[in-house]
């Protein structure tokens, strides 16, 4: 039988703030957490104290707590630390909803551990908790094919085409969120990773500088 992994108790989704940034590709992590609350009829507030905006929420019979930092990409990794010693939560029991580079967009994969992959959000996740054991949602936004392009790319909208699959990711992994919350991680992989996407193959990956 699959290993059940430890039940959820804080998801976050990283962007930056902003209104000159909401619709922009490095938000996408705000987006699933924010159409998350939305569905759930909740709400963000800001909390100051844990350098960002939270939502807590009752899904798969489990109280998750929603954090969106405030504190820009390359410092996000402060508001998961101050909110996960708060409340004294495990990294694997921290789930981080990032865009990224090397996924094709509409792409949705779901990954414990390993490393920042040159995302400055993640870098500093790991950097603040002390530990790579979080989970990972990852959420396909493509890449420009040039590693000089990166930065004007991920701060910069979608394309209409593009948007509509990055839109369908999120709906996608949204339907596999009370499992993932639950801890059943093998099954949300299975049914999230054999999703097939009609967009292209994006360019060989470099670095994000993001």
């Amino acid at each position: 039988m699959p290993e059940l992994a430890l039940p959820l108790r804080l998801m976050v989704g990283l962007g930056n703030p902003g209104p000159q940034y909401a619709q922009t590709r490095h938000n996408a992590g705000f987006w699933l957490v924010d159409e998350l609350a939305r569905q759930h009829g909740s709400q963000f507030r800001p909390e100051p104290k844990h350098g960002g905006e939270i939502c807590r929420l009752t899904l798969a019979g489990q109280e998750l707590w929603l954090l969106k930092p405030m504190t820009f990409m390359n410092r996000s990794g402060h508001a998961v630390g101050r909110l996960a010693r708060f409340y004294q939560i495990a990294p694997a029991a921290i789930l981080i909803v990032h865009d990224d580079l090397d996924l094709p967009p509409g792409t949705v994969r779901l990954k414990r551990a390993g490393g920042h992959g040159g995302h400055n959000g993640l870098r500093d996740v790991i950097a603040q908790l002390g530990s790579n054991e979080f989970h990972r949602l990852r959420l396909g936004i493509g890449h420009p094919g040039d590693s000089r392009e990166v930065v004007d790319y991920v701060l910069h909208r979608a394309p209409p085409v593009e948007q509509a699959l990055l839109d369908q990711a999120i709906v996608d992994a949204l339907r596999e969120l009370p499992r993932i919350v639950a801890g059943h991680m093998d099954k949300a992989m299975q049914t999230l990773h054999k999703r097939r996407t009609e967009s292209p193959p994006s360019a060989s990956a470099a670095p994000s500088v993001n």
